[in-house]
């Protein structure tokens, strides 16, 4: 069963927004961060998907994997000119 809201469009700075709750949001797979498509067309306004969200970067960190990258940029000893 799809889920609707009835919300209130208020004032964000310059701009106009609305809320979307939690469970639809979850109905919807929304999540932060998440990139959107906003049309307007006969039927009213149609907010759906337009691609992966972005990876903060506590996420990208979580993600590196030492082995597969070398471990290079990870180097625990110093070298180079950072030695003294």
């Amino acid at each position: 069963m799809p889920k609707t809201a009835t919300l209130t469009v208020q004032q964000w700075g310059n701009s106009l927004a609305v809320r979307i709750p939690a469970a639809v949001a979850r109905s919807a797979r929304f999540v932060v961060g998440q990139p959107v498509e906003l049309s307007v067309g006969a039927d009213g306004v149609l907010v759906k998907p337009a691609g992966t969200p972005k990876l903060t970067l506590a996420q990208k960190l979580a993600a590196f994997d030492p082995a597969r990258h070398s471990g290079e940029s990870l180097a625990v000893r110093p070298v180079g000119k950072e030695v003294l």
